[in-house]
């Protein structure tokens, strides 16, 4: 089995209840995520061998973290105390036509401030096959971006296969560099890539041609931007793009296509009418993509698996993907009709 190493931060999530706004009662759900860590609990959940490495602070807060990633049977030896703080979203859902909010508190936290030479990549990529990142991590800081890239070049010494959720935030890159001047240099190093329209748009500068914001996708104009992606990258293998159709907060479309240099290939589309929580729904694609082309025979099935735990993914609260390979292939093989199983 494939081992899997993802690395980048981890935040305290601190969510108003239910749909509620911002402090409209005097409480906040507390739990846990981040893109990276969200990756290694979907791939321990497969049954892969799954470590996630980052720098946390020396407090009770970080070990409650690592005590609810342990319970998911994902390593966590590796991760390293260090100064600064945990990062905090809060995070409001939205409802119909009431889009959800983020809020971003992570200023100075430990991983913000950890610099190149602070990890070990020796011990960190010791018998590993696979090493996962997003574009999140670059963008936190200056001296975040410099170890992203070392864990990259690290990774690419050593023959590792690297994939990359392209992720664009726009409320993250505030310390002088443009997402576009970062993520193309750091793909170079990728050989699987992960994106949606806005991703490649707006991390890497190559255009969908496509109104993001409309709710509506053209799926025809996907097979020419994976194209351009791949051509611009030699390093990547396949270029896998996410398909959502926001119709409300509530009713998304969901499907992706993946171009592996010998063909094109589109998923199965999902309508999901009654979503709980569409956060880490992305992170989920990336888990289940990376299970699937480590599992199966062919990246089209691979996809679909990835789509099916996605789609999976929005009916659980919170960051983390809870589901089994079982429930994905379930779903895969058309069990989608939400019976009772007895």
């Amino acid at each position: 089995m494939v081992k899997v190493i993802t690395f980048g931060e981890i935040m305290l999530r601190l969510k108003a209840p239910g749909r509620e706004k911002f402090l409209q009662s005097a409480v906040f759900e507390a739990t846990f995520g981040g893109g990276e860590a969200n990756v290694a609990v979907s791939l321990s959940n497969f049954g892969m061998e799954a470590a996630f490495v980052t720098v946390l602070p020396d407090n009770e807060i970080a070990d409650a973290c690592k005590k609810e990633l342990r319970s998911f049977g994902v390593d966590v030896s590796m991760i390293k105390t260090g100064p600064g703080r945990m990062g905090v979203y809060y995070l409001e859902a939205g409802s119909v036509q009431r889009p959800s909010k983020v809020i971003y508190d992570r200023v100075d936290s430990a991983i913000a401030l950890a610099k190149p030479g602070d990890i070990d990549w020796d011990k960190v990529f010791k018998g590993t096959e696979w090493f996962h990142i997003t574009g999140i991590t670059p963008a936190i800081s200056e001296s975040a971006r410099q170890l992203a890239f070392e864990s990259v070049k690290a990774a690419a010494d050593r023959g590792i296969t690297i994939s990359c959720d392209f992720n664009f935030r726009k409320k993250l890159w505030k310390y002088g560099k443009a997402a576009t001047e970062v993520m193309p240099e750091l793909v170079k190093y990728v050989n699987v890539g992960i994106a949606n329209e806005e991703d490649c748009q707006k991390s890497l500068g190559i255009n969908a041609e496509s109104d993001v914001k409309s709710g509506k996708l053209d799926v025809s104009k996907y097979e020419i931007l994976s194209n351009k992606v791949l051509k611009q990258f030699p390093s990547l293998k396949y270029m896998a793009i996410t398909l959502r159709e926001s119709k409300s907060a509530d009713h998304n479309s969901w499907s992706a296509c993946i171009n592996d240099r010998k063909g094109f290939y589109l998923s199965k589309k999902y309508e999901m009418t009654h979503i709980i929580d569409r956060v880490g729904g992305g992170d989920s694609f990336a888990g289940g993509l990376i299970y699937g082309l480590s599992n199966y025979s062919n990246c089209e099935n691979a996809l679909n698996f990835a789509v099916a735990a996605s789609c999976l993914k929005h009916t659980i609260s919170g960051d983390f993907n809870r589901v089994t390979v079982k429930d994905v292939e379930g779903l895969m093989d058309g069990d989608g009709s939400g019976r009772v199983q007895r």
